[in-house]
């Protein structure tokens, strides 16, 4: 696994590009990182022109299929801003030395994000242990590996005895179907197709008991946030003023949208959208989340992925790593 995060991650820590020096004033477009079959109430708001309006440049909306791939391409100057990247992907980055910061929550997802276990194996919370020696479809670096390294933990199967292939949710789920995996972790879209086929081991609401807490962050080059605080502002405020829209009125007119830009049917988006929530800017901006809480949290993803040995070492403080200004900026305007 550390072997395969690492490349992931070659060249990554710092790296030059002419992107980079974008500044307030001389940029024309930039370039967003988002997940197909992953709805968002923002989205709706970039189906109806409002980011390019109130930032008054264009954006480019660009789709991955891992968080790990974001950091990447943050890195090499290709995206500016990443909606809705997982925190340990983010994490596995920063630790790595890239100058990176979460600059917002997009959503929180514990009912989507989880590990799959084949139908035929007849394996839950209760026999667990069954598990091992198996072989699991992970996508590494990303929130469903944390998930799996902590449901492991908690059910005391030894990573050791377990064969872990490299997979992105929707190829696992193809291959849980085919049963070349006994087992697969991820979310979104991939992670319904999982469930045809099998079933999980916790509910979100037993993971969220378990301090096993699943939510996406909004990040940025810190380079870039430093020479564009205004327009990563402005940003920030048209997300959060269509998650309040999603939260005070849910409607078929936003969900359209949203399901348009999401890749997604109707009916498949208002089923994923219905398991995620959307904190406010105002709680955000508080002790669970950027006024220390999603600092601490860091430090004990990065302590897990150490110590499964995914990562060679932790930073001493993540405090710099999250940047609450320009979300305390769009609050306030």
């Amino acid at each position: 696994m550390k072997k395969t995060i690492a490349s992931l991650l070659a060249g990554t820590a710092i790296l030059a590009s002419g992107q980079a020096a974008l500044a307030d004033g001389h940029v024309e477009e930039i370039t967003v990182a988002y997940f197909l079959e992953w709805p968002l109430p923002l989205y709706d708001a970039w189906a109806n022109g409002e980011f390019e309006e109130a930032m008054g440049i264009d954006l480019n909306w660009v789709s991955f299929e891992t968080g790990t791939a974001m950091s990447a391409a943050m890195a090499s100057g290709d995206v500016q801003i990443a909606v809705s990247q997982g925190l340990p992907p983010f994490v596995v980055a920063a630790s790595a030395g890239q100058d990176i910061e979460v600059i917002d929550v997009a959503v929180t997802y514990a009912d989507n994000d989880n590990c799959v276990v084949r139908s035929d194996l007849e394996i839950d919370a209760e026999n667990a242990s069954e598990l091992a020696g198996r072989r699991v479809a992970v996508p590494l670096g990303t929130a469903a590996h944390y998930g799996f390294l902590r449901q492991m933990d908690h059910f005391g199967v030894d990573l050791a005895g377990l064969e872990i292939v490299d997979m992105a949710p929707p190829e696992g789920a193809a291959a849980l179907s085919q049963g070349a995996v006994d087992f697969a972790c991820g979310y979104g879209g991939g992670l319904s197709r999982m469930l045809e086929y099998g079933n999980v081991l916790l509910t979100g609401e037993e993971k969220t008991e378990l301090g096993i807490l699943v939510f996406d962050v909004i990040a940025a080059p810190a380079e870039f946030v430093a020479e564009n605080p205004d327009l990563v502002a402005q940003f920030l405020a048209v997300g959060q003023a269509a998650n309040d829209r999603w939260n005070s009125n849910p409607n078929d007119e936003m969900l359209a949208n949203i399901a348009s830009a999401a890749g997604m049917e109707l009916d498949a988006a208002r089923g994923a959208i219905g398991t995620m929530g959307f904190p406010s800017a105002e709680e955000v901006l508080g002790p669970i989340w950027m006024d220390g809480g999603m600092a601490e949290f860091m430090g004990g993803v990065a302590n897990v992925f150490v110590e499964a040995g995914s990562i060679d070492a932790a930073l001493d403080d993540y405090t710099d790593r999250v940047n609450a200004g320009p979300l305390t900026e769009a609050a306030a305007n």
